[in-house]
């Protein structure tokens, strides 16, 4: 049976609900109110790395558990993700940020100063000892959200951009549609217990600098992630501040991810600085997301910083719950 369905928020969540639905045969109109080149908010600003097993250093199991699944969701819907792993290093004082990081993760490779230099000649003799991920991988995010646009487009879904949903927000739908709610933060006086965690980035332009997978360097006081978006830009992440306000970058935030960037190697003392932005990540207080039901509503939010890596397995849950009647995944259900 076709399912007409209207899926509010277009950002990486929203995206994939909207994807998956019109995959599986079912008419499906997503509305986003930012215009297009605007559109996914927090998904602009995110690092999109697909990283279960880095994340598990502070994430809990079920969000690792759930991320392997979406990994390979990511992989069949060949979508052009960078599948070359994570690397993880340390200077030598901070060598027990790295021991640490290997004894609370797994899927890593110990590697030599010699394997790291191999895997990035541009690291060569910077680090002696370090972990790669090899089955993760990494997104340009601004790229990916047109992409998947593009693809649901092409599937006979409608795109609505500029369309803003006025409250309550189930009236957005006809009679017999189901609204699934992706607005994130927005929907943060409508979703109990949900909050802003605060995250700000850079990105930068490098010439000549090379690195084809995205690094994190451990520190005890400012850890960071250098993610490549190709043509010699990086972004530089992330900050967590507890707080929804939107404000710009603080000069506190900047010099540490800048500062952090150049301990990681010297030739960030020649970026230029092309954004610095700061975002909000919806989460709630276990930082695990969740989906809930009200009515014909179903509400998908509080991915916290894991939003593009478990966006697919999301949408996996929803779809099934809709076309089968099975219960949603009980980790992922609270009462709202």
């Amino acid at each position: 049976m076709q399912l007409a369905v209207t899926v509010i928020g277009g950002g990486i969540i929203g995206l994939w609900q909207a994807l998956t639905l019109a995959e599986r045969g079912h008419r499906v109109t997503l509305r986003e109110a930012a215009c297009e080149s605007a559109t996914g908010a927090a998904s602009r600003l995110a690092g999109a790395m697909l990283a279960p097993y880095c994340e598990a250093e502070a994430a809990e199991e079920i969000v690792k558990e759930l991320g392997l699944r979406s990994l390979q969701i990511w992989r069949a819907a060949n979508l052009g993700v960078a599948w070359r792993g994570t690397l993880v290093v340390a200077h030598q004082r901070d060598a027990a940020e790295l021991l640490r990081f290997q004894r609370l993760t797994e899927g890593h490779q110990l590697l030599t100063d010699t394997d790291i230099g191999t895997l990035e000649p541009v690291l060569v003799g910077r680090f002696q000892r370090g972990l790669l991920f090899p089955d993760e991988g990494h997104i340009a995010p601004r790229r990916m959200l047109a992409t998947l646009v593009e693809r649901i487009r092409a599937l006979g879904g409608d795109v609505r951009f500029e369309s803003a949903v006025a409250e309550p927000v189930w009236m957005a739908a006809s009679a017999g549609e189901i609204v699934i709610d992706c607005r994130g933060i927005a929907a943060r006086n409508d979703v109990t217990g949900l909050r802003g965690v605060r995250g700000e980035m850079a990105v930068v332009t490098v010439q000549g600098m090379r690195l084809t997978r995205p690094v994190r360097l451990l520190h005890p006081r400012f850890p960071i992630y250098v993610v490549p978006w190709g043509e010699d830009t990086f972004m530089i992440g992330a900050t967590s501040i507890e707080s929804e306000h939107a404000r710009p970058v603080s000069l506190k935030s900047a010099i540490e991810l800048l500062a952090s960037a150049y301990a990681l190697h010297p030739a960030f003392a020649d970026a230029r600085i092309v954004e610095l932005s700061a975002g909000i990540r919806p989460a709630f207080a276990d930082n695990i997301p969740k989906i809930l039901a009200k009515g014909r509503r179903l509400i998908v939010n509080g991915t916290y910083r894991h939003g593009f890596l478990l966006a697919p397995v999301l949408a996996q849950a929803v779809a099934v719950h809709l076309e089968t009647g099975a219960p949603l995944p009980a980790a992922l259900t609270c009462a709202s």
